[in-house]
């Protein structure tokens, strides 16, 4: 809780003499010196309120003090442990680490929502030691946090840094005897296989979480994250909720007026309309991707390729 203010107490200004508040101080005194019937409390409060002005170097802190936003004028200043206590305390937690991979998935199978099966490279538990890398004892400059914090004062202000402990890498421990399998890293190379729902829609640049499927560091497997890549896949390619198709036909195709489009749901057949213009897409109304309750439509480009031969 802050302290009533020293000034006006005295009732001066701040701009106020050392020669001012001296002669402040004693008239105020005589007039609520306990002897002389004044109130003792207010007597106290003056006083110490003079004890502090009346004295250039502490009047010089308190002002000082005043002028910090992050002071309380009764203890000299804010605790900064208690002000970024649980800051600092989510920091000195372990971040979980991650491994990122980039999957290709083909068009058509982000429209139908298939599983795919997926297999990577990842550093698993080793099971001989246990993930500990071998007998340890706990770091003595970090006392097992694995991490440590800088104080970097600047004026009147201080920053608190964590950083990873150099010494034990972020482990909290010191292996003191390797295993002699992993040669104390705790982990070693695997190739992992998993199998993925691929969600309807799923669109290039697109992230997934998987939990715990990642590398194995500091005691635990990290996320899985991956990022889509979608790629065409005989002939179609995703625009938004468009579906594209890219359409070859030749001479017979149009004069027969009709073509066959390989749709992932089932062959779709396509009246060719009177006047063909391969400027432009045919559209085909609901059958591109249906995302958040709007329906995309099917677009086809048309080629023509003619051998005169």
């Amino acid at each position: 809780m802050s302290q009533e203010n020293y000034y006006n107490i005295l009732g001066v200004k701040e701009n106020a003499t050392q020669d001012e508040i001296k002669k402040t101080y004693r008239k105020l005194a005589r007039e609520t010196h306990p002897d002389k019937g004044g109130d003792e409390e207010k007597f106290k409060k003056i006083s110490l309120a003079y004890d502090t002005l009346g004295d250039e170097n502490k009047r010089r802190d308190y002002d000082n003090r005043r002028n910090n936003p992050f002071s309380n004028f009764g203890g000299g200043g804010m605790d900064f442990n208690d002000m970024f206590g649980d800051f600092l305390n989510r920091q000195r937690q372990p971040t979980k680490h991650t491994k990122n991979l980039n999957v290709d998935i083909k068009t058509t199978e982000s429209y139908l929502g298939l599983s795919k099966q997926i297999i990577y490279n990842r550093k698993a538990e080793c099971e001989a030691c246990g993930g500990t890398g071998g007998e340890s004892i706990t770091c003595e400059p970090c006392s097992g946090a694995g991490s440590r914090t800088r104080v970097i004062s600047n004026g009147m202000f201080q920053q608190m840094v964590n950083h990873t402990c150099e010494t034990c890498q972020g482990r909290g421990k010191k292996i003191i005897k390797k295993c002699y399998v992993c040669n104390g890293s705790g982990d070693k190379t695997e190739m992992k296989t998993i199998d993925i729902k691929i969600p309807h829609g799923a669109d290039n640049g697109q992230f997934f979480k998987l939990q715990n499927l990642g590398d194995f560091k500091n005691g635990q497997y990290g996320d899985l994250i991956i990022k889509v890549n979608i790629v065409s896949d005989n002939g179609f390619e995703k625009f938004g909720n468009n579906l594209i198709y890219n359409k070859f036909f030749n001479l017979e195709e149009l004069k027969n007026g009709n073509l066959d489009i390989p749709h992932p749901s089932g062959t779709i057949n396509i009246k060719l309309p009177n006047r063909v213009d391969t400027s432009l897409p045919l559209r085909v109304k609901g059958k591109g991707f249906n995302l958040g309750g709007v329906k995309g439509d099917l677009l086809i480009n048309q080629y023509l390729k003619y051998d005169r031969n």
